[in-house]
């Protein structure tokens, strides 16, 4: 009986670790989007004029990504998640890595301390999180309101001029302790040498994390400015719960709540993932553009 060739097992045995990741990988992610993109190919109609020969499923090609592009509410909801990052990202990505700064300071003290609290806020679920601020944005139920319209303050956190801002806020209370720690956590690796090299010669505290902090931990910044623009252009639990408070929030204010009303109120499946798609295209042309942007910076 002849016996195995040598070497066989051990070209096997990388197949055999990577079968469950593979697996889960065409499972979770390679079949949904392949799903996707067959069903935005596809609509469905009547079977006949009156609706009584049931529905039918109709080739329609790049209909519905036609259909897409040409809907006013879908290109409005676009415009609005530009607005919204312009806001939200230079506030969400210079605050955590002010706090982070802050913290890794030489001067500050509980550390351990504040880091848990700027973290706190991330543990809320987003959905719950939402909800608070929808009553903190609430007259008559938010003492923030109150106090300020004591003092003859007429502030409208949910009117048209501030409901982005006010969205943006909720965002960022939520998710800035998060980037915090990611931000912390590359400064505890610079080099204590270099840091204090840099006190010898003469750089005080603001110096040193303007010329060599900030420049050593580039490559957290890049990252972390690329996953708050992907999780930016997928907003949707504000603007979702806010819309019963707010006139000025409609149900297709972001390009998530666009294809969440396409899919689950007005069942067109095919539309839905024709949207879908066109947002997880912009997702990567949006990765691009800040992965290029910031290996330049990270040349500089």
């Amino acid at each position: 009986m002849a016996s195995p060739r040598p070497g066989l097992g051990r070209r096997a045995a990388p197949v055999l670790f990577l079968a469950p990741f593979l697996s889960l990988f065409l499972a979770t992610l390679v079949a949904p989007i392949g799903y996707a993109v067959w069903m935005s190919l596809f609509r469905e109609q009547a079977a006949s004029g009156l609706g009584f020969g049931g529905t039918e499923t109709l080739f329609v090609g790049l209909d519905n990504y036609l259909r897409a592009l040409a809907d006013p509410g879908f290109r409005r909801g676009f415009a609005h998640i530009a607005l919204y990052c312009a806001v939200y990202i230079p506030v969400m990505v210079g605050g955590a890595l002010t706090l982070a700064l802050l913290v890794d300071s030489a001067l500050a003290r509980a550390k351990r301390f504040f880091q848990l609290a700027y973290f706190l806020p991330h543990a809320v679920p987003g959905l719950i999180a939402a909800i608070i601020w929808g009553f903190l944005y609430t007259p008559g139920l938010s003492p923030v309101i109150d106090f300020l319209s004591g003092f003859g303050a007429d502030w409208e956190p949910l009117g048209p001029d501030a409901v982005l801002f006010s969205m943006a806020n909720a965002a960022t209370w939520q998710w800035i302790g998060y980037n915090m720690v990611i931000f912390y956590a590359a400064l505890q690796a610079v080099p204590r040498e270099t840091l204090e090299a840099a006190v010898v010669d003469g750089a005080g505290q603001l110096r040193t994390a303007w010329s060599v902090k900030l420049p050593m931990i580039r490559s957290s910044v890049v990252l972390t400015m690329l996953f708050t623009a992907v999780g930016a252009i997928q907003l949707f639990n504000e603007p979702e719960v806010l819309r019963s408070r707010s006139s000025a929030i409609s149900s297709d204010w972001s390009p998530v709540m666009f294809i969440y009303q396409a899919a689950f109120t007005d069942h067109d499946y095919g539309l839905a993932a024709a949207g879908s798609l066109l947002l997880a295209a912009l997702g990567a042309v949006l990765s691009f553009v800040v992965t290029k942007l910031g290996n330049r910076w990270k040349e500089a």
